[in-house]
């Protein structure tokens, strides 16, 4: 599972999107919501020009980090969307196809892919995307001067890219350029061949492509900051920036050298709203494309001349307990944390009411999860897990056979000194605060001492640099991920990735996340084995916690056709979204 922070993204992103009022009802129920709406506008001929208006929902300004490799977060990702187009076009499944603007070949006995980018494929200043241009991400992300985020060891699994990582050598020799940088082909060398490489948003090649002809002059770790990728980004998808008014919206015009054709819109103009104002907008119209807060579906429901469309995202909410440090490019557990005790993190998720939380805050909208491969996995996902359901008896049970006696209202640690949990969450919709507070209510009901970092909830940007930076005054955090669609969790979870927050590390771990990544692996039965043994591994450690995923509604202007949540719409989207004729 690739992840996108915040409330993650499909594709190796950290993001905000998912709202913390997603809580709890059975999956049956969620299910039957789900019906009530379909998955995409009318699919019909539309007509030429137009401006549509696209809400970028979030409470805080967007980093405005434009470029794949760089940007950890779902609102950016979101932004780009109309440029931002993949090599690969998927079916439904998300198994990569050959439709899109890149040809794929795996070769298992050689232990290859090999990319073609098709002829007529560029970007937005006219020229061809080449060799080079599907090369250049790799060294984005495995060069140390960057600070990407998304380097991990499923991208070590490519020949010499640790080498390149360590600064041991100055190319990634695993990548070959048959007809050289500026023909339209590479081909990638693996230490070993995974099952998930069939899959769009696996960890072990890249889907993007960087314009090297417009970034080579720009150093490395001048990256991130350069105009070239916040003010002046480019693509090859259907539309180009136009104008970037920092951290609040984004204006598109058609891309007139666009591989598929000339897309519909004469503009796109992204720009941010906060989520206490979404229902308003959508009353109001003032934008094309919102997305619904759940908790405020019953003020937009009747919203005239809008169509709802929905589905439940590859995403979930969860409460991680911080148990190490990241030191040296990997993260070290430290035995002595004061939340390293298994005891002590099984009952405080046992303490909280999440179906309680979901009856007061939503309309069935939401739902408690019960482990962290999601249901959309089919086989993989493990329908006999419990989760952690309320239950406060058992909660004080396990902290007293643990050893957290009480001492006055709180309880004390087993060496008898002082117990203070700082928790740490994003601020977001209205229903933020409360839910929250109740949650540290529970708490205080079996009597731990917890409170807020800082004694407010954090604006998402602040949030996640503190998280990223091992912040001292936080002890355990809700944050959530949008995956990405092949399941693998090592994305997240494995001991070299950063975006492992918890910092948690363990033999019994990393041996779990081989064995779903492993050549026996292509075997299904041996791999559904594998996902499940893993999934209850992480629901009995408690580590991470999951809590909840929401059903994602957009309201959309009755006007606007061909928009579309299925997979397969994904990449070819807004090259056919517009206004009926």
């Amino acid at each position: 599972m690739k992840a996108i922070k915040l409330f993650g993204s499909a594709s190796l992103l950290v993001g905000a999107a998912l709202s913390l009022a997603a809580c709890g009802q059975n999956n049956k129920d969620a299910a039957k919501t789900a019906k009530k709406f379909p998955e995409q506008t009318p699919q019909k001929t539309a007509k030429k020009g137009g401006t549509l208006n696209y809400a970028i929902e979030t409470d805080t300004p967007f980093k405005g980090i434009f470029d794949s490799q760089l940007s950890v977060d779902q609102v950016d990702s979101d932004v780009m969307q109309f440029g931002n187009e993949s090599l690969f076009d998927t079916d439904n499944q998300y198994q990569i196809t050959n439709k899109g603007p890149a040809i794929f070949k795996l070769n298992k006995k050689a232990k290859t892919v090999t990319i073609t980018v098709k002829k007529g494929v560029k970007w937005s200043d006219g020229k061809q995307v080449v060799a080079k241009d599907l090369e250049y991400p790799y060294e984005m992300t495995a060069n140390k001067a960057t600070n990407s985020l998304r380097y991990s060891d499923s991208l070590a699994n490519i020949v010499g890219m640790k080498e390149y990582h360590d600064g041991k050598a100055k190319t990634i020799s695993g990548i070959d350029f048959p007809d050289g940088e500026n023909g339209r082909t590479i081909v990638i060398h693996f230490l070993s061949m995974k099952l998930g490489m069939l899959q769009s948003g696996n960890d072990y090649f890249l889907e993007s492509a960087a314009p090297y002809h417009y970034l080579k002059d720009v150093p490395f770790k001048k990256l991130v900051s350069s105009d070239k990728i916040r003010k002046n980004p480019m693509f090859f998808g259907p539309y180009k920036v136009s104008k970037v008014i920092r951290g609040q919206a984004v204006t598109w015009v058609p891309n007139k050298y666009y591989w598929r054709g000339t897309p519909k819109l004469n503009k796109i103009v992204a720009q941010v709203v906060s989520t206490n104002s979404a229902s308003q907008a959508i009353k109001s119209h003032k934008f094309d494309i919102v997305g619904v807060v759940n908790s405020q579906w019953q003020s937009v429901k009747t919203a005239n001349d809008t169509n709802f469309i929905a589905k439940i995202p590859l995403a979930y909410s969860y409460l991680g307990f911080r148990v190490g440090e990241w030191k040296d490019g990997k993260n070290v557990m430290d035995k002595n944390s004061k939340m390293n005790n298994k005891s002590l993190r099984q009952a405080i998720a046992y303490a909280m009411n999440i179906n309680q939380v979901e009856k007061r805050y939503t309309q069935g909208l939401t739902f408690r999860v019960p482990t962290l491969i999601p249901e959309q996995f089919g086989d993989y996902f493990d329908k006999n897990a419990k989760g952690y359901t309320y239950n406060l008896k058992k909660a004080n049970q396990l902290l007293d056979k643990a050893g957290y006696k009480k001492k006055g209202k709180w309880r004390v640690q087993p060496n008898g000194k002082p117990l203070k949990i700082k928790l740490a969450t994003m601020s977001g919709s209205a229903v933020q605060e409360p839910i929250v507070q109740n949650y540290i209510q529970q708490w205080h009901k079996i009597g731990l001492n917890v409170s807020l970092t800082g004694n407010r909830l954090m604006e998402f940007n602040s949030f996640y640099d503190k998280l990223d930076h091992d912040d001292k005054n936080i002890d355990m955090f809700m944050a959530a991920w949008s995956l990405s669609t092949e399941p693998s969790p090592r994305g997240m979870y494995s001991e070299t990735n950063p975006m492992n927050n918890s910092r948690f590390v363990t033999k019994e771990n990393n041996k779990l996340l081989d064995e779903i990544d492993s050549t026996k692996a292509f075997n299904h039965k041996y791999r559904v084995a594998a996902f499940h043994k893993w999934q209850q591994y992480m629901n009995d450690e408690a580590y991470i916690v999951p809590l909840t995923n929401s059903y994602s509604i957009q309201a959309v202007n009755k006007k606007i056709v061909n928009y579309s949540l299925k997979p397969s719409a994904v990449n070819s989207l807004w090259y056919k979204v517009g206004y009926a004729k």
